[in-house]
């Protein structure tokens, strides 16, 4: 098989397995880019990428530009003289002159079946819109948002109770698969990228906080898939009288109901059951501001919301 000499660059847990993966097929790895460090989390400590973390537990090259639209960084990068450079959510914009650098130029592993959900949060955005099915694409990238042309794909299911969180394990590893079976194939003039279509074109808008407020007023099943889109980040919520009531999961229902949407209408040890705009909403796993989530069941038994209206200001 072609070994590579490769430049990798991406920053979460998502590009961890294709970095992984290249390494045990037996590829290069010249360098690995990934954005600087930053605080995170409530005790807001300075924190590497789990990217970083992978790289340096195998003792390679970790480069952290703030940007790579300045001449030095490019030169630094082009230097590297790399067959390929493997981008997977690495968070920067890449300029031409770095598109164009290594002899291969630029691939990246994106999370959808594109041209549906060009943009950042293709995963989140799948689940919300009820899609069947979802898949990775391993692409050309050109100077688009997304619009590179694609070398290889493999679509898989999106289950009925699968959240963002799930969905994305299972597309890193397919990613990370997909990848290392396409570039040999690439490199040796095998396999030839295809245009995309820009017929049916979607677009994967990053995740506001604002968003995840639930509107009582719409189906269960859209709202089961809204909390499955925001879990783990940033949580559906509602609030309790006047409380922010985060919801983990949840199971729509096919029970008909003429409360107003948000009506709680059973709180028993079978959980939570809400009206919605159409049908019932059975919440699993709720947590209220300040505690740690738990079981609905459980919630009932300490918090008594048997008629409460969720969503009301008082």
């Amino acid at each position: 098989m072609t070994s590579l000499n490769l430049i990798f660059a991406g920053t979460p847990e998502f590009a961890v397995p294709a970095l992984e993966a290249l390494l045990a097929a037996g590829h290069r790895i010249a360098a690995v880019y990934t954005q600087p460090d930053r605080p995170a989390g409530r005790g807001q400590q300075v924190t590497m990428s789990a990217v970083k973390e992978c790289a340096l537990r195998h003792g390679l090259t970790v480069k952290q530009p703030l940007t790579l639209r300045d001449a030095e960084a490019q030169a630094d990068l082009a230097a590297l003289n790399a067959d390929a450079m493997i981008v997977v959510a690495y968070g920067l914009i890449l300029p031409k002159a770095v598109l164009q650098a290594p002899r291969l130029g630029c691939i990246n592993i994106h999370g959808s079946l594109l041209p549906r959900w060009r943009g950042a949060a293709p995963i989140q955005r799948a689940i919300m819109a009820g899609d069947p099915e979802t898949g990775v694409c391993i692409m050309c990238m050109d100077e688009g948002l997304d619009t590179g042309p694609v070398l290889s794909s493999v679509s898989t299911s999106i289950g009925a109770n699968e959240n963002a969180a799930s969905l994305h394990d299972r597309l890193a590893i397919l990613g990370a698969q997909a990848l290392v079976e396409t570039l040999p194939k690439f490199a040796d003039g095998v396999l030839q990228p295809r245009a995309q279509r820009n017929d049916g074109a979607t677009y994967a808008t990053k995740l506001r906080k604002d968003e995840a407020v639930i509107d009582w007023k719409r189906s269960a099943v859209e709202i089961d898939a809204l909390i499955r889109a925001f879990n783990p980040w940033p949580v559906a919520e509602t609030r309790l009288n006047g409380q922010q009531l985060r919801v983990w999961e949840a199971l729509p229902l096919a029970e008909k109901n003429a409360a107003a949407p948000g009506t709680v209408l059973r709180a028993d040890a079978t959980g939570i059951v809400v009206a919605t705009g159409n049908g019932a909403l059975g919440l699993r796993r709720v947590q209220l501001a300040g505690r740690k989530a738990m079981a609905a069941n459980d919630f009932v038994n300490a918090h008594r919301i048997a008629g409460a209206v969720l969503g009301a200001l008082t």
